[in-house]
């Protein structure tokens, strides 16, 4: 399909999507669940192309922006001593605690190494016997697999110096949080691409039927984009509600079990913190007590007063993540906070809300008339 034909699809897509909205004689709200969707919806310039009454937010898909200040604070605390070696993903790195970064940290002298996979972090380990290793586990179930299989090599290796600080995430508890949330309205989900093929579609099937709310899996080309949305606006118009799959090249309905194995041998569900929604019932990932020896927080715990009080600030990164307002309502986005010195998580990642509205504006109108 050249680009003439993929533009004739996508504005034929729009009008199916304007007629069928128009048939249920009101505003359409629909969110996607994965911040890299999130960037794909502005660089298409997507949200432009439909009409005035279907409305798409962005949820807590972007695992950095949803990791809340306490994490932060502890892998600061660590690094801060001079016998652990931080090792995590480069988005971390300005993310900032509550009183500083690990950039910060790392400027003034903490060991705090980039890596490109959490197995990486087995060679630092071996090659520095005398430290302990930290890999900072964030992420949701995409990453979740990786991480495990770390300890799991390490373990086979006999590598007893590598641990994980984990702050992973689980989203259909985060779905069923939203939906519970009197605050937020939603009528329908772009279910996230590269969680469900680890996780497969049936997954979702419990809370599409318990809250009535339809749901699409769907890749991230902004034609597959513009299909989910079709899809999800004929369920609504016909008061249908169920779990489809646009990405079915990719996802199954069983997900990776292979995957799903490796995270469940190492880890367990556990109650956990949202930055903007608190303690979401079983929505994360904690180590399992015959993993305990390679879960650093059990090591090595850090005593409460090495741990910053908590603080408040203007930032909406809360309210945004739950798709309550837009980056623009909040009185910092543009001004004190953008992409050179993020005040709030949602501007520092590459998968930020904040930071996709501050780059892409209005979007490149890809398949604009």
């Amino acid at each position: 399909m050249d680009k003439k034909e993929e533009r004739e699809l996508a504005q034929r897509l729009v009008a199916e999507i304007t007629a069928l909205a128009e048939t249920t004689g009101r505003k359409l709200r629909f969110m996607e669940v994965c911040g890299t969707h999130t960037v794909a919806i502005f660089r298409a310039g997507i949200r432009q192309l439909l009409p005035a009454n279907v409305e798409l937010v962005s949820g807590p898909g972007c695992p950095v922006c949803v990791t809340p200040d306490d994490y932060m604070d502890k892998a600061i605390a660590y690094a801060q001593h001079p016998e652990v070696i931080i090792t995590t993903f480069g988005d971390m790195l300005k993310v900032p605690g509550t009183k500083s970064s690990l950039s910060e940290a790392k400027t003034n002298g903490a060991d705090i190494r980039i890596v490109y996979s959490p197995l990486d972090s087995i060679q630092i380990a071996k090659d520095n016997p005398d430290k302990k290793v930290v890999f900072l586990a964030v992420g949701f179930e995409t990453t979740a697999p990786t991480a495990a299989a770390t300890v799991l090599a390490a373990e086979q290796q006999g590598v007893k110096n590598l641990f994980m600080l984990s702050a992973q995430k689980l989203v259909p508890p985060v779905m069923e949080a939203l939906l519970s949330d009197e605050q937020v309205h939603v009528d329908g989900f772009i279910l996230p691409g590269h969680v469900s093929v680890v996780t497969g579609t049936g997954i979702y099937e419990p809370i599409v039927q318990n809250y009535h709310v339809p749901g699409v899996v769907t890749g991230f080309e902004p034609l597959q984009i513009l299909r989910a949305l079709y899809r999800l606006v004929k369920q609504v118009a016909k008061g249908e509600a169920k779990v489809e799959n646009e990405y079915e090249d990719v996802v199954r309905p069983e997900g990776n079990p292979v995957s799903q194995r490796i995270t469940d041998t190492v880890y367990e569900a556990a109650d956990t913190g949202w930055r903007g929604m608190g303690i979401v019932p079983l929505s994360g990932l904690r180590m399992r007590a015959e993993y305990a020896a390679f879960d650093i927080e059990q090591v090595m715990p850090l005593p409460a007063g090495e741990l910053p009080p908590a603080k408040k600030t203007a930032c909406r990164c809360g309210e945004v993540l739950r798709g309550i307002v837009t980056p623009q309502d909040c009185p910092l986005f543009g001004k004190a906070c953008v992409p050179t010195h993020a005040i709030g998580p949602c501007m520092v990642s590459v998968e930020g809300v904040c930071a996709a509205w501050f780059k892409y504006g209005q979007g490149r109108f890809e398949y604009g008339k």
